[in-house]
C-alpha cells in the first residue's frame, strides 16, 4: 500500500492508496503514530480506498482512542458506498466522524 501524508501546523492528511487489510494495517498504523504526535486534527482520506478489513478497523479505533485522548479530532473523509456499509454494519459509523 502507498500513503501520501500532508502536515501542515497541528493538522494531517493522510490518504492510504489500496485496500487495508491485514498485511497493510501495520504500515497505516505506523504511518498515523508518526503525524499524531504532533497533529490535533487528523484526516484520513478514504477517496483511494475500496476494502477495510477488522484489522483496518482495529487502527480506526486506536486512533479514535488517542485522539481523543489529547482533546483533538479526526474525521475520515471521501468514503464509497462499500466503506459506509462497512461502518454501518459495524457500528463504527457512530463512533467515527465520517465527512462525505
Amino acid at each position: 500500500m502507498e500513503i501520501k501524508t500532508n502536515s501542515k501546523g497541528s493538522s494531517a492528511v493522510i490518504t492510504p492508496i489500496g485496500k487495508i487489510d491485514t498485511v497493510t494495517a501495520p504500515e497505516l498504523q505506523t504511518e498515523i503514530e508518526k503525524v499524531i504526535e504532533t497533529a490535533e486534527a487528523l484526516e484520513i482520506d478514504f477517496s483511494q480506498i475500496n476494502y477495510i478489513s477488522s484489522a483496518g478497523l482495529r487502527v480506526l479505533l486506536s486512533t479514535q482512542k488517542k485522539i481523543n485522548a489529547k482533546n483533538g479530532t479526526l474525521k475520515i473523509t471521501n468514503t464509497d458506498q462499500m466503506i459506509d456499509e462497512i461502518f454501518e454494519v459495524t457500528g463504527f459509523s457512530d463512533i467515527l466522524t465520517i465527512v462525505k
